[in-house]
């Protein structure tokens, strides 16, 4: 007990004296462009779980580093990771690894969150927490005059000004950053046997004038099912290539283009290519984005189909264009999260061939522990211009290999969650971690 209450008194003290240094006039009476981006310490951010929720806020909120891709490129290694307390809450540990000159620094700090905490309430917490880590690793490492007040109001006009751009960093591969991902899955019983396999690639480049997206997928999917008379098998393979590409003009308005070319057995589309410009208008900067975003986009563009059989209008292919406008809203409040988003779109040759759609989501706090779930959406659709003459059978329509025509779509989920109990949040026990999948085992 007296060991406890002398740790917990240490990082009370240890947290006073870095809050008192980063307030202090010296830091705040300089900026980082005051600074030489070499004498900015680089720090590689390492999540795992929801801790990755961190990752976009740290870089707005924190501009006072160098944030780097790689761990080999970087001053320090800082790890987050998350852990189930007692009370249904969340511990989240970091941990700070000096890494080349700096290999014998090693620091950690832990942050508890309750049950009750909204994800705004939770994501300000941990990002606090890693600052105050980070300014501790500053000021032992000898770097001085970059540390900035989180929140404050030259604060938020650096964090534009602080996103990583080429001419800040030397940078062989010119700020692009490539994935490859491949997956597998086989499956079966005796009546029924399933193949699925996918692959893709994409690359992209983030400026804070241009962004870039490339990305390339394909899958096969194999069917063999076993009925009253007979058998059914089917295999499909699907193809896409998209490419995204949007400047920034200024804090409100953006523009840009997307191309598109896929292979859709399911919608009737042996090979489709569009080419999309779009605008966008945002209310509030883009640099806000995390918090709050209210936006209205506007696209148009030609579209090419060629289809695997006839459509219901007698094409075999057809080239059309489409307009659609968006309207966005979302925010992230102490009182919960909630977004909603409507959609327009139809062909400008027929306007009655259109798609309407509106979705909302709400996670809202009534009163302490006691939350309400909300989601919602709903369509109109009259723009299935690619549906197949003959229809469908009825293999397709049960095993839904084939989209059916539609009038509407919708879907509606409520919930509520309710915690009370012990307030006390800080028991962490690790034992048995998987006991809430025991009841699960069998079938």
């Amino acid at each position: 007990m007296i060991l406890n209450a002398r740790i917990c008194f240490d990082r009370v003290v240890t947290t006073t004296v870095i809050a008192i240094s980063i307030a202090s006039a010296p830091l705040l009476g300089q900026t980082p462009e005051l600074v030489q981006e070499s004498q900015l310490p680089r720090i590689f951010f390492d999540c795992e779980g929801q801790t990755c929720r961190l990752t976009n806020e740290v870089r707005i909120q924190i501009p006072w580093v160098t944030w780097v891709r790689d761990q080999s490129d970087a001053d320090l290694h800082v790890i987050t990771t998350s852990t189930s307390t007692g009370s249904g809450g969340v511990v989240m540990q970091v941990d700070y690894i000096g890494l080349g000159s700096f290999s014998e620094y090693s620091d950690q700090m832990e942050f508890f969150a309750s049950p009750t905490d909204t994800s705004r309430e939770w994501t300000d917490s941990g990002t606090h927490t890693i600052a105050l880590g980070l300014a501790r690793f500053a000021d032992i490492g000898g770097y001085r005059g970059i540390v900035s007040l989180i929140g404050s109001d030259s604060n938020e006009n650096l964090a534009t000004e602080r996103v990583v751009s080429r001419e800040e960093v030397e940078d062989p591969w010119n700020l692009w950053v490539f994935r490859l991902d491949t997956n597998g899955n086989f499956d079966g019983e005796s009546s029924r046997k399933t193949l699925r396999t996918s692959g893709s690639f994409n690359a992209s480049r983030v400026t804070p004038t241009w962004k870039h997206n490339f990305r390339v997928s394909a899958n096969s999917n194999r069917i063999e099912q076993k009925l009253a008379q007979g058998s059914f098998e089917d295999t499909r393979v699907d193809w896409s290539v998209t490419q995204y590409s949007a400047y920034a003009l200024t804090n409100h308005w953006s523009v840009g283009t997307r191309f598109e070319s896929r292979r859709m057995q399911k919608y009737n589309q042996k090979i489709r290519f569009e080419l999309t410009p779009a605008i966008e208008y945002s209310v509030f900067p883009y640099p806000e984005a995390t918090r709050r975003a209210f936006t209205f986009s506007y696209l148009i563009g030609p579209a090419y189909r060629q289809y695997f059989e006839e459509s219901i209008w007698g094409f075999t292919e057809e080239t059309r264009w489409e307009q659609a406008a968006e309207i966005e809203f979302s925010q992230r409040q102490t009182w919960g999260d909630a977004s909603i988003e409507a959609k327009a779109s139809h062909f400008l040759h027929d306007i009655d061939r259109h798609n309407v759609s509106l979705s909302a989501n709400a996670d809202i706090r009534i009163t302490r522990g006691l939350n309400l779930n909300l989601r919602g959406n709903v369509s109109w659709v009259d723009d299935q211009i690619w549906l197949p003459a003959r229809g469908i059978s009825d293999e397709e329509a049960l095993l839904d290999l084939q989209a059916q025509a539609t009038d509407y779509r919708y879907g509606f989920d409520i919930g509520l969650s309710f915690q009370f109990g012990s307030i006390f949040n800080n028991v962490v026990n690790n034992r048995f971690r998987g006991t809430e999948g025991f009841g699960g085992r069998g079938r």
